[in-house]
């Protein structure tokens, strides 16, 4: 198996974030390899999410590295899942892991790297960080596109990418498991965790309703013409785009077209309606320079699994992106992120409002 490391600041020593998963282990151990002084520690973040801390603690003591346990519970509560809740609540769709990674895995857990005297953190996320030549640093791909975890990385400062290792940017998963199976660790063969850690079954209405412990306001359905089609079952349990579940006979195949908290209505509308081709996106972040001091062309995502499309990008405030697609985009939703890429190079992106 050839290991692909494109880091260019020496490193002495690391914590590695473990979740007790094939994948932060192995990166632990690549990490190993290569000499530098190891820790592990995990997060511990929300009594829904179980499971990782005792596995992590197992793959610690294979790896015969320490390993510390982090409580972040109040951060997590505070930075992502109220802010979950929240977004949802202003009839727009969260991304919980871009802030995971924006305020825990590269916040908390650096500054507490830091505390430690490490010097690096490594994670086991399929993404790679290289160098432009005039010292800075850039975010691109995984090698394995198929597991590629840039679009919710794009956050990413030039301070964090410089202390920060990505052993499995290179490999495969297939690559991942086989060195796990190889080298005899427990967990080569531990499924992944699928969908947001914290609502395991993904039914994110329910989550919000027994964590807040209040029901979700009954909101009525709209068409795009303004009339009114009967009540709906709170606003939380929809987005933009759905098909299913919206218990409503039309003359056409009904999909959401937008939710609207100001006025407690659910708007209906066609398919074709869903289409559009310019976004605005805020709280943006650049990597490979400060700002755009002219209009570039590039491809955007508009969300983890959407194929990036070729666009115009032009930033048109300090903290303010206009995408302009050259072919209308569907379902393009309000809370989630617009990542904009050059080839396999991350070049930033920001919250589509």
């Amino acid at each position: 198996m050839e290991i692909h490391n494109s880091q260019f600041t020496i490193h002495n020593s690391a914590l590695i974030a473990m979740s007790g998963g094939v994948d932060s282990t192995v990166a632990a151990m690549l990490t190993l390899r290569e000499g530098i002084e190891c820790a592990g520690a995990t997060m511990m973040l929300h009594q829904s999410i179980g499971g990782g801390a005792e596995d992590a603690r197992r793959a610690a003591e294979q790896l015969g590295i320490p390993l510390f346990v982090l409580d972040f519970s109040d951060c997590f509560a505070e930075k992502v899942i109220d802010r979950f809740i929240s977004v949802y609540s202003e009839g727009r769709t969260p991304n919980p892991c871009v802030e995971c990674n924006r305020h825990l895995k590269f916040g908390q857990f650096m500054r507490k790297a830091r505390e430690l005297g490490k010097d690096c953190i490594v994670t086991g996320h399929y993404a790679r960080i290289d160098h432009d030549g005039s010292g800075r640093y850039l975010l691109k791909k995984g090698a394995d596109i198929s597991k590629d975890q840039s679009y919710v990385l794009y956050t990413l400062s030039q301070e964090q990418l410089a202390a920060t290792r990505f052993p499995l940017g290179g490999l495969s998963k297939t690559e991942v498991r086989g060195y796990a199976i190889s080298t005899g660790i427990f967990n080569a063969d531990k499924r992944e965790s699928q969908d947001i850690c914290f609502v395991p079954d993904g039914n994110y209405s329910k989550f919000i309703q027994e964590y807040t412990g209040q029901q979700p306001r009954k909101r009525r359905f709209i068409d795009f013409e303004g009339n009114d089609l009967g009540e709906n079952q709170g606003g939380i349990r929809y987005t933009v785009g759905q098909r299913r579940g919206l218990g409503l006979a039309m003359p056409y195949p009904p999909y959401v077209l937008e939710i609207r908290p100001e006025d407690n209505t659910v708007v209906i509308g066609k398919d074709e309606m869903l289409y559009s081709k310019t976004l605005i996106a805020n709280n943006i972040n650049l990597i490979p320079f400060n700002k755009l001091e002219a209009p570039i062309r590039a491809c955007v995502k508009i969300r983890y699994r959407h194929t990036e499309q070729p666009a115009l990008i032009h930033q048109t405030g300090d903290d303010m992106l206009r995408i302009e697609f050259d072919e209308p985009q569907r379902a393009t939703t309000k809370g989630q992120s617009a990542v904009i890429y050059d080839g396999e190079i991350v070049i930033g992106g920001g919250t589509i409002v």
